[in-house]
């Protein structure tokens, strides 16, 4: 594969084909975005076709598109990102897919392709709610096995739903609603009408 970021994804568009939804670059940065229900298949062709040759998952995260671009974007809300890199050809490459559901945002796991991509997957699970379909084992990695919702989707909020503290009578760690009143804190500005205009 000898493309350049000036003729990008010719070999991968061609090794894709339906699957492939679009492409274009970003940062310096081919992204490809693919369909979910062809995900699976388009990294595998990733990986094993002879003019894509990526052989390492070095990222995967989640994605929460519900307020991008100040609210006027209307595609799915989540989505899965994925950095690749080719050894062999010494390329990067960036894909994307959304989840089809937003109520349970459901992708197929890249473990058995990439085992790489087994804690990525759990930490996209924790934090987004994304579940991995075929994941050996996912369950949470960064939060408590009874935390409640997932901390970065943008809905959830900023304290939290409960919190955690020790009880010296019970001599455990216990969990008890939030007892922090939610507020916004707005910064006020105050200027009279001539600040600025005698200089």
């Amino acid at each position: 594969m000898s493309q350049t970021l000036d003729t990008p994804a010719l070999p991968l568009e061609t090794a894709l084909g339906d699957a492939l939804v679009q492409s274009f670059v970003r940062l310096g940065e081919l992204t490809l975005v693919v369909k979910a229900q062809h995900y699976e298949a388009a990294m595998r062709t990733l990986r094993d076709h002879p003019d894509c040759r990526f052989e390492q998952l070095i990222d995967l995260c989640g994605m929460d598109y519900s307020d991008y671009g100040d609210g006027i974007w209307e595609g799915p809300r989540f989505a899965v990102v994925v950095h690749l890199l080719s050894l062999t050809y010494n390329q990067r490459v960036r894909v994307r897919v959304f989840c089809p559901d937003d109520a349970l945002p459901v992708v197929a796991s890249m473990v058995d392709i990439w085992p790489s991509a087994n804690w990525f997957e759990r930490e996209a699970f924790d934090l987004y709610g994304i579940v991995f379909e075929g994941h050996p084992d996912l369950r949470r990695i960064l939060t408590d096995y009874g935390f409640i919702g997932h901390p970065f989707r943008k809905d959830f909020p900023l304290s939290g739903n409960v919190e955690m503290r020790y009880d010296p009578t019970q001599q455990r760690v216990i969990y008890q609603p939030v007892s922090i009143e939610p507020r916004e804190i707005v910064p006020r500005i105050v200027r009279d009408e001539s600040y600025g205009a005698g200089r």
